[in-house]
C-alpha cells in the first residue's frame, strides 16, 4: 500500500475514526487498533512476509527478557548475539545472499575457476532493513541497560510494526516511541492540522518534485551514452531532487500521518541540500540511519577516540556499511566509500563539526563564502548520486567520463516532452520554498496556510495525474 495511492486514501481516514471514536477510553484500544491496522497494512505488499515481521518481533521480545533476567556477563552476551545473528541472517539472506553468490562466482571466473551459484528467486521483503534496525537497537538498548525490556507483546509490537514508519522509516529507537505507545493519547486538533498540513507538504514532494524529477532522471540515465554533457550533469541534479523529495516526503507523509493519532515520530530530514559541508549534509540527511549507525556502530568501535588512522579506519566502515545497507550492489558501496572520502579532510584537519550552527545570508563576503560552500556541497552530492543510480561501477565511471569528454551544453531533445521547460523552473521553486522555510517544522502552515494549502493540493491534482512513478524509492532497501 503506497501512502500515495488511492488505497491508503480510505485506509487513512477509516483508521482514524476507528481510533478516536471506537478505541479513545484505553491506550489498550487504541493500541490494538493500530497494531490491526499496522499488519493490514503491510500484509498489502504481501502477505506471507507478515510472518516473518511477527517472528522477529517475537524474537527480540523474547530475547530482551532473557537478556534482562540473565545473571551473567555471558548469559546476557549469548542471548545479545543469537537475537543479532539471527536478525541479521534473516536479512542477509533475503537481501545480500545472491549479490554473495554472484560475487563470488565473478571472482571464481576471474582467477580461472567456473562457478554456478544457486540463486534465490524470492522477492526482497519490503521494509525488512527498517524493522530489523529497530529490533536491533532495542535489543542493545536492553543489553548495556538503558531502558528496561518491554513485557506487554502487543506494546512492543506497535513499536516495531507500527505502520507510518514500518515501511521505510524513520528508524525510530524504543526510549523515543515506546512510552508513547504505553500511555492513552487524547486527541489534539492542533497537531492533527499540523500532521494534514505536513501529509500534504509530503505529497507535494513525492508527486510534484520527485515524480516529475523521475522521467527525466529516468530517461537520462538509461540513455546516457547518447546524451551530451548538459543533459547528463541535469541528470544528476534531477536524481539529486527525485531521491530527496522521494524520501523526505515519505518521512514527511509518515510523521504527518502518526501526528493524526497524536504520536511523534523522530525527524528525518533537515534540509540537507543547504549544507555548507559534507559532514554537515549527514547530520541532516537521512537522521534516524546516520544516528543508529553513530550510536550502535561506530561509538562501540571506538567512536572519534584514539589516533587519527583509528578514527579513519571507523569513518570508512560507517560509510562503507551505510552504503551496502542501502542494497545489494557494488554501486552502494561506492557510493559509501565516496562520501568516506568526502569526509576525510574535514575528518584530519579537525573541521567535522565546523558547520553545527544555524545560519542566515547577507550582503556580505560571509556570506558569499556560505553560499559558495552549500553550491559545492550539493554538487560533490550530485557526484556521489551517479554511483548510487546508476546500474553498476563501469555505467557510473562512464556517466562522469561522458560528461567531462562530451563538452556539449546545448538544449537536447528528450522522448518525453511533458512539462520538460517548466520542471527547472519547479525545482527552482520547491528550492526557494524550502530555503525559506528551512527553519520552520511545517512548511504550510501559519499565515496565508488555507492558500498555500490549495496551492499544493491543486500541483498533487495536476501532476499527480501524469505521474509515471508511483512507488517510493527507498522501499527497495
Amino acid at each position: 500500500m503506497f501512502f500515495n495511492s488511492f488505497h491508503f486514501a480510505l485506509f487513512l481516514p477509516i483508521v482514524f475514526i476507528l481510533y478516536w471514536f471506537v478505541g479513545h477510553k484505553s491506550k489498550i484500544n487504541q493500541n490494538y487498533i493500530l497494531i490491526l491496522a499496522s499488519y493490514y497494512f503491510y500484509s498489502c505488499w504481501d502477505w506471507r512476509f507478515l510472518f516473518l515481521l511477527v517472528f522477529s518481533t517475537l524474537l527480540d521480545y523474547v530475547s530482551a527478557i532473557k537478556i534482562e533476567k540473565s545473571t551473567t556477563i555471558s548469559e546476557r552476551k549469548k542471548w545479545l548475539w543469537l537475537c543479532i545473528t539471527i536478525n541479521l541472517g534473516f536479512l542477509g539472506v533475503f537481501k545480500y545472499y545472491n549479490f554473495f553468490a554472484k560475487s563470488f562466482a565473478d571472482l571464481a571466473h576471474v582467477i580461472g575457476f567456473t562457478a554456478s551459484p544457486i540463486l534465490l528467486k524470492v522477492i526482497l521483503p519490503v521494509g525488512i532493513s527498517f524493522y530489523t534496525f529497530h529490533g536491533l537497537s532495542y535489543i542493545i538498548d536492553i543489553y548495556y541497560k538503558r531502558i528496561k525490556s518491554e513485557r506487554n507483546f502487543v506494546d512492543y509490537s506497535l513499536f516495531v510494526s507500527y505502520f507510518p514508519l514500518l515501511v521505510a522509516g524513520p528508524i525510530e529507537r524504543a526510549t523515543h516511541l515506546l512510552p508513547q505507545i504505553k500511555v492513552r493519547r487524547t486527541f489534539n486538533f492542533h497537531k492533527a492540522q499540523e500532521g494534514i498540513y505536513q501529509i500534504v507538504w509530503g505529497l507535494v514532494k513525492k508527486v510534484v518534485i520527485a515524480d516529475s524529477c523521475s522521467i527525466y532522471a529516468n530517461e537520462i540515465f538509461n540513455h546516457y551514452t547518447t546524451m551530451n554533457s548538459l543533459s547528463l550533469i541535469l541528470g544528476a541534479v534531477y536524481f539529486a531532487f527525485q531521491i530527496y523529495g522521494d524520501f523526505s516526503g515519505y518521512s514527511d507523509i509518515a510523521l504527518g500521518t502518526s501526528k493524526l493519532f497524536g504520536i511523534d515520530l523522530l525527524r528525518n530530514f533537515n534540509y540537507p541540500y543547504f549544507s555548507r559541508d559534507i559532514a554537515e549534509f549527514w547530520r541532516k540527511w537521512h537522521i534516524s540511519l546516520s544516528s543508529w549507525f553513530r550510536d550502535y556502530l561506530y561509538i562501540p568501535l571506538g567512536g572519534s577516540k584514539g589516533n587519527k588512522l583509528f578514527q579513519v579506519r571507523n569513518t570508512f566502515i560507517i560509510f562503507l556499511v551505510s552504503g551496502f545497507w542501502h542494497g545489494a550492489n557494488w554501486t552502494y558501496i561506492a557510493w559509501g566509500f565516496i562520501n568516506a572520502l568526502y569526509f576525510l579532510p574535514l575528518l584530519l584537519l579537525n573541521r567535522n563539526r565546523n558547520n553545527i550552527n544555524e545560519f542566515t545570508l547577507g550582503i556580505n563576503f560571509e556570506s558569499i563564502r556560505t553560499l559558495c560552500n552549500i553550491v559545492i556541497t550539493f554538487s560533490i552530492t550530485c557526484l556521489a548520486w551517479i554511483f548510487f543510480r546508476a546500474k553498476t561501477i563501469t555505467d557510473a565511471l562512464l556517466y562522469i567520463k561522458r560528461i567531462c569528454t562530451n563538452w556539449n551544453f546545448s538544449e537536447e531533445y528528450f522522448r518525453i516532452e511533458r512539462y520538460s521547460h517548466n520542471l527547472l523552473p519547479l525545482i527552482l521553486v520547491f528550492v526557494i520554498v524550502e530555503w525559506n522555510n528551512r527553519h520552520k517544522i511545517e512548511p504550510i502552515s501559519g499565515k496565508y496556510s488555507g492558500l498555500k494549502l490549495s496551492l499544493c493540493l491543486a500541483a498533487i491534482l495536476a501532476l499527480g495525474v501524469f505521474s509515471d512513478y508511483k512507488q517510493f524509492i527507498y522501499f527497495q532497501f
